[in-house]
C-alpha cells in the first residue's frame, strides 16, 4: 500500500475582517460597518447614525448584545440624542439576535470549505454576500430571519 500526502490549501496568517451590522427585522434591510482592525464604540456610533438616517419619524429600537463597546456611555448617549431605544439581550442568547442568524447564513454561503487566495478576495466575498441580501438571497432569508421564537414555559418538576 502506497501512502501519499495530500496538501490542502489554507490561508496563511490570521487577518480578520470585522463586520458590525444592523438588520431591520421586517423588511430585512441591512446596514453594515466594516474594518480589519477592531470594533469599538466609534464604529457602533457610526452604525447607529446610519440606521437612524434610514428611519423617517418612526420610533426605532436597536436590539444589541452585551458587548462592552455597545453598552458604553458614548453609545447610550448617542442613541438618546437620536431618540433611539436600546434593548440589550441577556448574556449567552445569540439565538434571540436576528443578526446572528444572518452571520450564520453568510458563513455558510461564502466561508465553509472555500479557499481565498488573499485577504482582499476574502473581504470581497463577504461584502458581496451581504450586499446581495435584498437581491440574490432574498428568497432564502425570510425563513431564517423569522420573528417567531420558541416560548418556553416554566418547567414542571415531578417528584421521583
Amino acid at each position: 500500500m502506497v501512502r501519499a500526502r495530500i496538501f490542502v490549501r489554507a490561508p496563511a496568517g490570521r487577518q480578520r475582517f470585522k463586520v458590525l451590522g444592523a438588520l431591520n427585522a421586517l423588511p430585512h434591510e441591512l446596514v453594515t460597518v466594516t474594518n480589519d482592525t477592531s470594533i469599538t464604540a466609534t464604529e457602533v456610533g457610526t452604525l447607529v447614525r446610519q440606521r437612524a438616517a434610514l428611519t423617517l419619524g418612526v420610533p426605532l429600537t436597536l436590539v444589541l448584545d452585551n458587548a462592552r463597546y455597545q453598552r458604553c456611555a458614548q453609545v447610550v448617549t448617542l442613541a438618546a440624542s437620536l431618540q433611539i431605544e436600546l434593548c440589550f439581550l441577556p448574556p449567552y442568547s445569540p439565538n434571540l439576535n436576528l443578526i446572528e442568524r444572518l452571520w450564520k447564513f453568510v458563513k455558510k454561503q461564502c466561508l465553509y470549505s472555500t479557499y481565498y487566495a488573499d485577504f482582499a478576495a476574502f473581504q470581497t466575498a463577504i461584502a458581496q454576500c451581504l450586499a446581495q441580501t435584498q437581491t440574490t438571497h432574498r428568497s432564502a432569508l425570510p425563513s431564517l430571519l423569522t420573528l417567531r421564537f420558541q416560548l418556553l414555559t416554566k418547567a414542571q418538576f415531578v417528584p421521583a
